[in-house]
């Protein structure tokens, strides 16, 4: 009996949950509508990347990246709207607050993180020329994984292993100069 309680209460949150969300006003899609836009926007990006001119004598051409990301786009609106990968998701658990009981508040200056894009764009632009692509993307990395709440020990390898790995692929597929700034690449 105490296993059945506990279902019905996970499930009453849950309906409880929906009617919360569907009561504030807000627009929400279903993940095929959602899936199926970015299938269109894929395409489209796709469809555009190919009618670029090719670069005589070179494998690699300016419709590449374009290509890449209509592409990926494709795959990730086309998983989103089958639902794969669903599963993998926290169920949210919405439990209604007790009266008299203290309503969570969100994390301090949690706000403040869609200032972060713009700033650390005018940040790039600022510091590229003289700390350099490598230095700038790596401080630029560990913000954003800090600020989206990756923990110290994901946030800075990765703020070292990606500006290393984009640069290179600039500097040897591309053959696409970064700024090299105060560290010098050895490739």
């Amino acid at each position: 009996m105490a296993e059945n309680s506990g279902h019905v209460r996970g499930r009453r949150a849950r309906v409880e949950a929906r009617s919360l969300r569907k009561g504030n006003g807000a627009l929400h899609l279903s993940d095929r509508v959602t899936g199926a836009c970015l299938v269109a926007l894929g395409g489209v990006t796709a469809y555009g990347a190919s009618l670029q001119p090719g670069v005589p004598g070179q494998d690699v051409g300016p419709s590449v990246f374009p290509m890449i990301i209509g592409c990926g786009l494709i795959l990730c609106g086309a998983m989103i709207a089958l639902g794969i990968g669903h599963s993998f998701e926290a169920p949210e658990e919405v439990v209604p607050a007790e009266p008299g009981q203290a309503v969570p508040q969100p994390p301090r200056f949690a706000e403040w993180r869609a200032f972060l894009p713009p700033l650390l764009l005018i940040f790039y632009m600022l510091a590229v020329e003289h700390l350099g692509f490598v230095l700038t993307a790596a401080a630029i990395t560990l913000a954003v994984s800090l600020a989206m709440g990756a923990r110290w020990r994901l946030a800075v390898p990765l703020a070292v292993l990606a500006p290393l790995g984009i640069h290179l692929v600039f500097f040897k597929l591309l053959r696409v100069p970064l700024p090299d700034g105060l560290l010098a690449m050895p490739w």
